[in-house]
This record gives structure tokens, C-alpha cells and sequence, in this order.
């Protein structure tokens, strides 16, 4: 992370084509709160960026196809290797089996190739701040195609309380620690010590893992992430 308040992001972008790859790196230079400090033609490059690295980025910006070791695979290294990087990839609406894959690798989040700078630049601030990208329906739709999951459960069996598993519930339906506090009349304060509790017991990275968990536990079924 940040080693001050006020740092600028440190991103590394992975893309094979040098193009693409220069044009990232100059939408995302824009942004006052944001510094590429690094950029990575395939993943064994991004991995040497972050592994190891005397001080580690924040956020990779990672593309899933790339030659020799893809995304996914650098997505799991970089995860393994315990960095305190986070990976955001880019993928495309036909890319549903590879973004499940990616999930599985604990990937932070997603966004298309399409989406406009300012997106852009928001989805780099809401992973490295910790937050997934969720509430996109495209992301629950990958979700819930994806994951395999048994039939729905109380939360008895992660080890939740009831209202954990009313907290990570929500977590799935996209809303923030405030909206999660105004639904179940919380202090915000009182949510984010359930989502912390839930994620040092269970050894979750963030909200993604979280979500994720949530499906495969069957704490959340099919079309019961969608928000009405």
C-alpha cells in the first residue's frame, strides 16, 4: 500500500500489445493520484515487477491473454507470493469461463476494455482502497454462471452469526459498508468489524474473496445477489 496519506497509486500495467499497453499507461499517468511505475509485455514480466520487489505496487492492471504466462496464472503467483498487490484485470463480455478462472486466482476486480478513463481510473482507487468491483451486473452475472454452489445455507457453516451472514449477504448484492449500515440499522463502524472478522478467520484478501466464499458456501444463491 501507500506508504503515506496522499501517495499517489503505484500501478504496474500488463498487456501484450504495446499499443494498448502504452495507451493505459498514459490515461491512467493522467490521473493526479495515480503513477505507472512499471509496464509488463506478459505476466512472468508483471510477476518479476511485484515479487520480490523492494517496494511493491499497489494495483496490477492485468490482462488475461498474454503469451507464456497469461493473466491468470501471474494473478495466482503474485496472490501466492503474499505482496500486497492487488490485481485488477480487463477482460471482455465473451470472457466469462477466463474471469471465473481469474476470480478463482484472487483477482481484486474487473473492467472491460471499453470503459472510459474515468473508470478506469475509478476502479484502480476502489481496489487498492480494499473495495471489489461488484456491483457491475456483469460481475454477478460471471459469478453466479460460474461458481459452483450447494444449496443455500445460513452461514452456520463458515462460522458466521446470523448477522454476519446478513452482512455478507449484502457484501454479494454490491452495497457499501454505509448502505449495508442503513439496511441493517448498524453503525458503519460495527459492519466493518464483521467483514474484518470474517476475512482474518477465514484468510480473505478482500471483498471478491469474500463474494466468492459466499457463492461456493452456498450462503448466496443464484439471483439472490441481485439488489431489487
Amino acid at each position: 500500500m501507500n506508504d503515506r496519506p496522499g501517495d499517489p497509486i503505484r500501478v504496474v500495467v500488463a498487456e501484450d500489445e504495446t499499443l494498448v499497453r502504452d495507451g493505459l499507461a498514459a490515461i491512467l499517468g493522467a490521473a493526479a493520484d495515480i503513477e505507472v511505475i512499471g509496464t509488463a509485455a506478459d505476466g512472468a514480466e508483471a510477476c518479476e515487477l511485484v515479487i520480490g520487489a523492494a517496494r511493491a505496487p499497489d494495483v496490477v492492471l492485468m490482462d488475461v491473454r498474454m503469451p507464456g504466462v497469461d493473466g491468470i496464472e501471474a494473478t495466482a503467483r503474485i496472490v501466492a507470493s503474499g505482496a500486497p498487490t492487488r490485481v485488477l484485470v480487463l477482460t471482455t463480455f465473451e470472457s466469462d469461463d477466463i474471469v471465473a478462472a481469474s476470480l478463482r486466482a484472487g483477482a481484486s476486480g474487473f473492467l472491460l476494455k471499453s470503459v472510459p478513463r474515468e473508470q478506469l481510473w475509478a476502479g484502480i482507487r476502489a481496489v487498492h482502497a480494499g473495495d471489489a468491483l461488484l456491483a457491475p451486473a456483469i460481475t454477478r452475472r460471471l459469478i453466479e454462471r460460474h461458481i459452483a454452489r450447494p444449496g443455500v445455507g445460513d452461514g452456520s457453516a463458515l462460522g458466521l452469526t446470523e448477522r454476519q451472514a446478513d452482512v455478507v449477504r449484502l457484501v454479494a448484492r454490491g452495497l457499501s459498508n454505509r448502505e449495508i449500515a442503513g439496511r441493517l440499522h448498524l453503525a458503519e463502524s460495527t459492519v466493518k468489524g464483521y467483514l474484518s472478522d470474517v476475512l482474518v478467520r477465514h484468510g480473505l484478501r478482500d471483498r471478491t474473496q469474500l463474494v466468492v466464499l459466499a457463492y461456493e458456501s452456498g450462503l448466496v444463491a443464484p439471483g439472490e445477489a441481485r439488489d431489487p
